[in-house]
């Protein structure tokens, strides 16, 4: 994944740019890791008994695959409510500092906070990767329905997983349904090298997700268009 060349772009509208976003989706191999992920979630919710549209209600609620598993495996074996809330944030709560990193980058100065709840709530490890590779070349103007769209895209890819994943539940070897919930880390890993074209400070591997890099030295200001 090479990083993008900086390019003078029209101003599009509202609409274009989320458009933009949501097909910048299908172009990059994280939609389809997305899709595989949640074909292993749709299946264990199956197994355990969910219907399918407590499977995409939880989707488009809870948003984080890994947060979706404890929720789903703790309903399931009769983990107490306070409990189980309790747990699935503390598994969110990693996507905190992808939430802070990424909301400057496409709010401005007179951006009134309710736009950016939206933005904030469709975060995820895949959005705020392809946000960071991509909203460089977009005008500030258009980041945050490009942000919206991306966010979107990503999450019609988790919901065709998950409607592949609970009809096909019972033809997938177990084994094949729980290896697809390990895509998403195992892609991270690989996804590292290339993110730190667009910005050597940052690294995305699981344990040090959304952090700077230490030893890397910072990004030249020159990287990130001006508000």
């Amino acid at each position: 994944m090479s990083p993008p060349t900086p390019t003078n772009l029209w101003h599009r509208s509202g609409a274009a740019s989320f458009l933009a976003g949501f097909r910048a989706v299908w172009r990059s191999a994280l939609a389809y890791v997305v899709i595989g992920t949640y074909v292993g979630i749709a299946a264990l919710a199956r197994d355990f008994g969910f219907d399918l549209w407590w499977a995409m209600a939880s989707t488009v609620l809870v948003w984080a695959a890994p947060a979706q598993v404890i929720l789903v495996s703790a309903l399931a074996t009769g983990g107490a409510p306070l409990a189980t809330a309790l747990a699935v944030g503390v598994s969110s709560a990693r996507l905190l500092p992808m939430v802070m990193s990424l909301l400057p980058l496409i709010k401005r100065q007179k951006t009134a906070y309710a736009t950016l709840i939206l933005p904030a709530h469709l975060t995820a490890v895949s959005v705020w990767i392809e946000a960071l590779r991509l909203l460089p070349v977009i005008p500030r103007q258009e980041r945050i329905p490009f942000v919206n769209g991306l966010g979107i895209g990503f999450m019609c890819a988790a919901q065709a997983g998950t409607l592949i994943g609970y009809y096909l539940a019972g033809s997938l070897p177990p084994l094949l349904s729980a290896g697809l919930l390990f895509l998403t880390p195992v892609s991270l890993s690989d996804l590292d090298h290339d993110l730190r074209d667009v910005n050597p400070g940052l690294n995305v591997a699981p344990r040090q997700a959304a952090w700077p890099d230490r030893r890397a030295p910072p990004a030249p200001l020159s990287r990130w268009p001006a508000a």
